[in-house]
């Protein structure tokens, strides 16, 4: 899938994407794929979607495109 970074907290290495289709998928920063842990805001990404943790569609294997 592809979107935008919508928000990303570096102190808890939390985030929010937007896909194309306006769905918001939350992340955790362990997913960037590069191991980088930071993205920016509004930044144009690639990722795949999967079950999470607390039982909800995540962003997953995130890069920037």
């Amino acid at each position: 899938m592809t979107g935008r970074v919508a928000a990303f907290d570096e102190r808890r290495g939390l985030g929010e994407i937007t896909a194309s289709d306006g769905t918001r998928y939350p992340f955790h920063c362990t997913q960037i794929a590069d191991g980088s842990r930071s993205i920016g805001v509004n930044a144009s990404v690639e990722f795949e979607v999967v079950a999470g943790q607390l039982g909800r569609w995540e962003a997953a294997a995130i890069t920037v495109s």
